[in-house]
């Protein structure tokens, strides 16, 4: 079912690639580019590198009518299916399939070094990206088998939160305010006990103090209320006392 998801994708597209057939190797050292005839190709056309899920196939086609030569499928890079050449970064040897199980080894050229570039880094950035998606997939695989962690509360859990200063500290109770008349917070006493009341400004007058007039003196020698007293006495009632009264003022009026 995932393999008929999967759909194909061009890697790079090359358009002139030359084909040689090449000798059987002839010890451990590597193919050699020199060994071939490299002025008189076999073939000449176009390649395509595709990819469909983790397989890129490297695809040799006509150039005009687009007819496939031969593919070669490339499990891994790099590996026995794709192989550099000792003596140049042109050329390269590719396991060819029919589909049938049968294999041939065969020489690819580029007459452009630019375009043997592309061609090998093509091959490298899709492995690279088939190494990353294995390494996600087994990095799930194994969240997935560790166990879970349940952080639900279990039946009858409970759990206690202190907000502020509302839980009591070590010692003793917090004290409660004073609250004063019309329900204001009353200060504390400084320390001592003793409360300091600051004297009156001299220019806030004392309510309900009367300064008495000051009482002239007489000209005549003496004060005026021992002679007020004097005539008092010798005068205590009637129209006598209402002369005593006239003779005052005119005393205080000269």
């Amino acid at each position: 079912m995932a393999a008929e998801l999967e759909y194909e994708s061009v890697l790079c597209v090359k358009p002139d690639v030359s084909v040689y057939r090449i000798p059987p190797r002839a010890s451990n050292r590597g193919y050699r580019a020199s060994d071939w005839k490299l002025d008189q190709p076999d073939w000449t056309g176009r390649l395509r590198i595709t990819s469909k899920g983790k397989i890129a196939y490297i695809k040799l086609e006509d150039k005009v009518s687009g007819e496939l030569f031969a593919q070669a499928p490339v499990e891994q890079y790099p590996g026995i299916a794709v192989e550099t050449v000792a003596d140049s970064s042109r050329y390269f040897v590719i396991r060819i399939q029919d589909g049938t199980g049968r294999s041939a080894f065969i020489g690819i050229g580029f007459t452009d070094r630019g375009d043997a570039f592309d061609f090998n880094v093509s091959l490298q950035d899709h492995f690279k990206w088939v190494k990353q998606e294995s390494e996600i997939s087994k990095e799930s695989q194994e969240m997935d088998a560790r166990p879970k962690l349940d952080l639900g509360f279990k039946e009858g859990q409970t759990i206690k939160l202190s907000i502020g200063n509302i839980t009591t500290k070590k010692g003793g109770a917090s004290k409660p305010k004073t609250a004063g008349t019309g329900g204001l917070s009353l200060l504390p006493p400084p320390p001592g006990g003793k409360v300091t009341i600051p004297p009156p400004s001299s220019s806030v007058a004392i309510s309900n103090h009367v300064t008495p007039p000051p009482i002239p003196k007489s000209n005549h020698g003496g004060n005026d209320a021992a002679l007020f007293q004097t005539r008092h006495h010798s005068h205590p009632t009637g129209s006598s006392s209402e002369q005593h009264w006239q003779d005052v003022k005119d005393r205080l009026e000269e």
